[in-house]
């Protein structure tokens, strides 16, 4: 990267890590179960509500005991249940008719991290009714209070109960995007183990690496604060100790609600920290090729840990203790080495590739320049990689056979 646009990337973060004690953070209100969100909407003389998850959450009954409850307090629900993997905008304008169509009052997500950015999109457009979605993309766009918004996750990777993010993908340009601002936080949210209870050991596995890759980014990154290194600490080492047995028993509870302890912890210290290069790429390849985003983060993440070297060892290498990968009074190079090796190990006892197989020469550098322009300016990363850069990564991603 030119030093001009290192000087602008820099800069840029810094006026950010100056302004986040004043910026207006929170988290949500949490709920002991599903079966306090009907009372509660009572209470805040709400009797419509829209219910947005997708197919297989519905057709597995995790929404039933939910809408059941609301019908029994004479709460209508209608039911958006059309969300894909990485959520479009055809998602959002649809689930937006249905609450305008339905009289909806409030918001209710029930299911990943995909239900959960495509319930935040659709309140986003009702509060921003003369603006598209595209024009919402990048950061501070929405600035209108979005309906009563409630989070329910199904599983333990996001974040997204407690983050200011939406992800989403234009499905007409294959250009997956985030659109942030404070008024997508949840106002209330659901952490309920048993809703992930017997989650496919894939869905687990990757879901999980997607917590850990919040919590590495923003630790290693440079806006931290005392909260977000403790939330990010106390992540790593929940993921640390659960997710391989959540992985290999999907009804050990324990591990269960360790892993959406993770996930939340993870969700505050990047959402305040920020994310990096890895989400970046990430967020490319699920926009060109629907790739999984936790399974994307799980490939890419030790691959840049690497090419960041020494510049992240200090902090990765105390991370890496406080999860207890590494021993007290290791070197910070060896405490990063050995975390970067456990991700790699984790990964490959989940069954996790250590390439993206879809990833084509000729669409490199298209994604190169998303990831870029996602990433530069507002990513504090530990180093700066301009396009060129980024486009190499890729070609480090592909099979082996394939990039040779």
């Amino acid at each position: 990267m030119h030093a001009l646009q290192k000087l602008y990337c820099r800069a840029f973060q810094f006026v950010f890590r100056v302004a986040l004690p004043v910026l207006p953070y929170r988290e949500p209100v949490q709920l002991e179960g599903t079966k306090a969100i009907a009372p509660l909407l009572l209470q805040k003389g709400i009797r419509s509500a829209l219910l947005v998850t997708d197919a297989s959450v519905r057709g597995l009954g995790l929404t039933k005991p939910l809408e059941s409850s609301l019908q029994e307090q004479g709460i209508a629900c209608a039911v958006y249940d059309k969300t894909v993997q990485n959520p479009t905008i055809d998602n959002i304008e649809a689930g937006r008719e249905l609450y305008l169509s339905s009289g909806a009052q409030a918001i209710i997500a029930v299911g990943g991290g995909s239900a959960m950015d495509c319930a935040k999109g659709i309140g986003a457009r009702i509060a921003r009714p003369d603006k598209s979605v595209q024009k919402m993309r990048g950061l501070l766009r929405v600035l209108r209070r979005t309906p009563l918004s409630i989070a329910v996750p199904t599983t333990a990777g996001t974040g997204s109960e407690t983050t200011l993010a939406a992800v989403i993908t234009d499905a007409a340009t294959h250009y997956k995007y985030p659109i942030n601002d404070f008024v997508l936080i949840p106002d209330y949210a659901v952490l309920d183990a048993t809703l992930t209870e017997g989650l496919p050991p894939h869905i687990t596995a990757t879901t999980g690496m997607d917590a850990l890759t919040h919590a590495i980014e923003a630790y290693i990154g440079g806006s931290t604060t005392r909260l977000t290194r403790a939330m990010a600490e106390e992540a790593a080492r929940l993921i640390a100790e659960n997710l391989y047995t959540a992985y290999r028993d999907g009804h050990n509870l324990t591990a269960r609600r360790n892993m959406l302890r993770a996930a939340y912890c993870a969700g505050i210290a990047f959402t305040r920290s920020y994310v990096g290069y890895v989400h970046g790429v990430a967020h490319s390849l699920g926009g060109q090729y629907g790739v999984p985003h936790g399974l994307a983060n799980a490939v890419i993440l030790p691959y840049f840990l690497e090419a960041y070297g020494p510049a992240c060892h200090q902090k990765l290498g105390r991370l890496a203790i406080a999860a207890g990968i590494a021993r007290e009074g290791d070197s910070p190079a060896a405490a990063s080495e050995a975390f970067i090796r456990w991700v790699r190990e984790m990964n490959a006892s989940m069954g996790i590739p250590k390439s993206i197989a879809q990833i084509r020469r000729e669409d490199i550098p298209t994604m190169a320049h998303h990831a870029s322009r996602e990433s530069n300016p507002l990513y504090p990363v530990p180093v700066l990689m301009d396009e060129r850069e980024l486009a190499a990564m890729y070609v480090k991603l592909m099979p082996k056979e394939v990039s040779e």
